[in-house]
């Protein structure tokens, strides 16, 4: 099972009425497209908030423009593009907007049909109005929050030795970038920021990159943010543009192909979190030792 969302159909409507002013959202991913652990959404804060509220799922998030506050559990950072992090099950956050700003918001499990009971989503009050403070990625203290730089995934920038006096967080497991048959792979969201039940990451195709068929034991959403790239999925061939939105079913074996001679890039989840072993199945391999049995 797959569905893709073309970008010409999605919509933002007002949401949260009672709780906030300025927001719209349009739901991607959700119950009606299948999905049983994935609720990827689209919002746009326009000069308003959103009260303070907790969840009894557990959700991320990834700045596409703007530069929204994020009052996490009591404290506000100030974001921007890139900026993106983990909300984890039962914290309190709220938000705030001064101009327009956007971003990707992915719930894991999907959120429950609002009106239906129980519910998962509590408000507790206004949204704070403090001053926030800047995105502080060198803080130790900072446990939620990560922000993809413009080259952190410039394999070349990754090569060369980083000096100890620069300004950026200080090089290890959490800033590299994992490359392969033309693709790279940047994580965002992991147990790293105290994701438990679901990942993000960024994924880059450079010309003629390609995922043979293969298919997963969690369900996977894809954003994309530039370029073009052909996927089949359930034996079924599409090409994503900029704005689209894809998602892929346990199960539903699933190919993307570089075919452009560009490059395509797109913000992914996976819900739940990938295992420690046999996230991938490619038939490829499946079909090798079915020659080797014959």
């Amino acid at each position: 099972m797959y569905a893709l969302i073309r970008r010409k159909d999605i919509e933002l409507t007002p949401a949260l009425p009672d709780h906030s002013h300025g927001l719209t959202r349009a739901l991607l991913i959700g119950a009606h497209t299948g999905s049983t652990h994935t609720g990827l959404m689209l919002v746009e804060l326009a000069g308003g908030h959103v009260d303070t509220h907790l969840h009894s799922f557990e959700s991320s998030f990834y700045v596409l423009s703007g530069e929204p506050v994020l009052y996490l559990d009591g404290h506000g950072v100030e974001l921007r593009p890139g900026a993106c992090g983990a909300i984890p099950v039962g914290v309190a956050h709220a938000w705030r907007a001064a101009g327009a700003s956007t971003w990707i918001e992915m719930a894991s499990p999907r959120p429950r049909t609002p009106g239906t009971q129980p519910s998962d989503t509590f408000f507790l009050g206004p949204a704070p109005n403090d001053t926030p403070l800047p995105l502080d990625l060198r803080d130790p203290r900072n446990r939620n929050l990560f922000l993809l730089g413009e080259d952190d995934m410039d394999l070349d920038r990754l090569r060369e030795g980083a000096k100890v006096t620069a300004p950026t967080v200080s090089a290890s497991m959490a800033t590299a970038a994992l490359a392969y048959s033309g693709i790279t792979v940047k994580m965002l969201v992991d147990k790293r920021l105290d994701a438990q039940l679901h990942t993000m990451f960024m994924v880059d195709y450079r010309p003629g990159g390609t995922a043979l068929p293969h298919d997963h034991p969690f369900e996977e959403s894809y954003y994309m943010l530039g370029g073009e790239i052909d996927v089949v999925a359930d034996g079924e061939r599409h090409t994503l543009h900029t704005g689209d939105a894809f998602w892929t079913g346990v199960g539903c074996i699933h190919a993307f192909y570089e075919l452009k001679d560009g490059t395509a890039m797109w913000l992914e989840t996976s819900a739940p979190g990938p295992p420690d072993r046999h996230a991938y199945r490619f038939d490829r391999d499946w079909d090798y030792l079915a020659d080797q049995l014959d």
